[in-house]
């Protein structure tokens, strides 16, 4: 059955090397093994490390997530204030970081200027977090000598870099992965496959990317097939230019935790007599009242979206509510608004958790 061996590798049924628990710098290359399989009985009796996080409920140690948002809306900001939790082992919007631990931030599209007036608005100025735990890699600092994480070479060049931390923060991906179309799947495995390569290793990494027209993320779906979490951050209803960094946090893929973990959110940043700081809760009822109304007419998923200038799944989400409420109202199945159908509109939300 399953055997333990040195350096925390597990032979199974006296077969090849199971790597997923052994570092990446002890692996041992077997490219002359042949494939075997397990079965599904030594599968549960592997020791794998229980999940661990680096941002309770939704990033874990070797998680791989993506946040995405319209130009403007904060989500720099945001990805910012995710490094600092992470790195002083803090709280952000209510999502807890146990431990401190090493955070690379990449970015590759603010100037130097921007930069620190935005991590500046996260710390306040203070030094709270030891300069080891939070790294900075700037586009505007190296003169456009940027890796393309779209290619093998950008990929080995920062390789002896990102071996020293625990997340890894790319902001953005349309400037940070420059070879291959955005809606390219194909040329999206290479990218694919470092993201896989760093979850071997042990490392978490956090996409940042812009919205298409249509407000979901830009460029091929295949962006997000191996993701574990996916945020969507959007503009709340009654929003105002004077309001700032103001959102509507919603998960859009999850995967190891559900119900209220995975609930909307609204924030809001502000500054307030010197002082910065977020205030954060459940969505407002506005939206869901809307949305109601409009399901209520018999519209789509899709035209719900349109009409509240939201995501798609953000709109299943709000129809998922919609039916719970007419259910406990009608106390009668809930039939389908037209147009949809069993596999398609109604079931998105309830497919996220794939």
């Amino acid at each position: 059955m399953l055997e333990r061996e040195a350096a925390g590798t597990s032979r199974v049924l006296g077969g090849p090397i199971v790597e997923i628990l052994q570092p990446e710098n002890e692996r041992l290359d077997r490219p002359d093994s042949p494939l075997q399989a397990m079965s599904y009985i030594d599968l549960q009796k592997l020791k794998v490390p229980p999940r661990q996080y680096l941002l309770e409920p939704w990033l874990s140690k070797r998680g791989l997530a993506m946040v995405y948002a319209p130009r403007g809306i904060g989500k720099t900001l945001f990805a910012l204030a995710v490094a600092y939790a992470v790195a002083s082992g803090a709280s952000f919007l209510g999502f807890t970081a146990p431990a401190p631990s090493r955070v690379l931030y990449i970015d590759g599209e603010m100037s130097l200027l921007h930069m620190q007036e935005r991590v500046a608005a996260i710390t306040g100025g203070e030094e709270k977090v030891d300069p080891s735990f939070l790294g900075l890699l700037s586009s505007d600092a190296l003169d456009g000598r940027m890796p393309d994480l779209g290619t093998i070479e950008g990929q080995q060049q920062l390789a002896p870099l990102v071996e020293k931390y625990d997340l890894i923060i790319i902001d953005n991906v349309s400037t940070l992965v420059r070879t291959g179309g955005e809606n390219d799947g194909d040329s999206w495995r290479v990218v694919q496959e470092w993201e896989l390569k760093q979850r071997r290793a042990g490392r978490a990494v956090l996409l940042v990317h812009h919205t298409n027209k249509k407000g979901t993320q830009r460029g091929t779906s295949k962006h997000e097939d191996v993701l574990d979490t996916v945020l969507s951050l959007s503009r709340p209803d009654g929003y105002g230019a004077s309001d700032g960094a103001h959102f509507t946090l919603t998960f859009e893929k999850t995967r190891g935790f559900y119900g209220a973990d995975a609930e909307p959110l609204e924030a809001h940043y502000s500054v307030e007599n010197g002082r910065r700081h977020w205030t954060f809760g459940p969505i407002a009822d506005e939206r869901t009242e809307r949305a109601a109304v409009l399901f209520d007419k018999g519209l789509t998923v899709r035209k719900v979206a349109d009409e509240l200038g939201i995501s798609k799944t953000a709109a299943g989400l709000l129809r998922q509510e919609w039916e719970k409420q007419r259910a406990k109202t009608e106390r009668v199945p809930v039939s389908r608004a037209p147009g949809s159908e069993k596999t398609g509109q109604a079931a998105e939300a309830s497919g996220l958790n794939a």
